[in-house]
């Protein structure tokens, strides 16, 4: 049976990826991003299947919309991937200001709180899902990262504590790694600056020898989370091909 999902940073990359591979197990998707462009290319290929809202989620206003367009697309939300977020900025504590993070928050942070506190209702009618994009930032520390890891850190608790109190949604957050997108091309033309020089070589190492994963990898894996998590996966997080996911990636 098709269920509808939203599906923030939806226009590339890994949000891109969760989005084709949802559209591909017959689902409806709601697509929300900055960038209308590529969002109207994918409604054009999947007119029946494909709504979306071109929306600066760091307005906390938008969250409403996104919500009544799902609905009024779709008639319901079997689940949501909260996939946006920002890296920048890439500096360190003592050369970095509050409103740099107050900024990097409200994306990363306060629009994800905002967004699902107005879909509960709907995902309590149908046993929903929440899929959380966190990142290996929120657990350990990189120089020049502080406001990137510690908004993923927010968002990964944040999970944690929907699984607590809403016990009919299932909350699972999940670190993509490496992924190739344009956060990593972010990374290696923004981060030497602020980063130490090993960890910022092993950025540019990975990329340059091919170790990035394909975003379609994640995706199809966070795709079928968001569709058909079980309950005990419930508050927790995980790499996106940890052991005990096995069931949901690729043979």
């Amino acid at each position: 049976m098709s269920k509808v999902f939203i599906v923030t940073g939806a226009s590339r990359g890994l949000g891109l990826a969760v989005a084709q591979s949802l559209i591909q197990a017959s689902h409806k998707v709601f697509l929300v991003a900055r960038t209308e462009k590529d969002m109207q290319t994918l409604k054009a290929q999947h007119s029946s299947s494909v709504d979306f809202i071109a929306a600066d989620l760091a307005d906390l206003k938008v969250a409403p919309k996104i919500v009544e367009g799902a609905l009024k697309a779709f008639g319901k939300i079997d689940g949501i991937v909260v996939n946006h977020g920002v890296l920048s900025p890439i500096t360190r504590i003592f050369e970095s200001n509050a409103e740099e993070w107050r900024k990097a928050f409200d994306i990363n942070v306060f629009s994800a709180i905002a967004l699902i506190k107005e879909a509960i209702p709907e995902l309590r009618k149908s046993n929903g899902r929440v899929i959380f994009v966190s990142s290996g930032a929120a657990f350990g520390a990189y120089a020049g990262w502080g406001c990137y890891g510690t908004s993923k850190a927010a968002l990964t608790h944040l999970s944690a504590h929907l699984a607590v109190e809403e016990p009919s949604i299932t909350s699972i957050a999940i670190t993509p790694g490496r992924v190739d997108t344009d956060m990593q091309k972010e990374i290696r033309d923004k981060g030497k600056a602020g980063m130490a020089s090993e960890a910022y070589q092993s950025f540019v190492n990975d990329h340059e020898s091919g170790r990035l994963v394909d975003p379609k990898k994640p995706g199809a894996v966070i795709a079928k989370l968001v569709d058909s998590a079980p309950r005990d996966l419930n508050g927790k997080h995980f790499r996106w091909n940890a052991a005990e996911l096995a069931e949901f990636q690729e043979s």
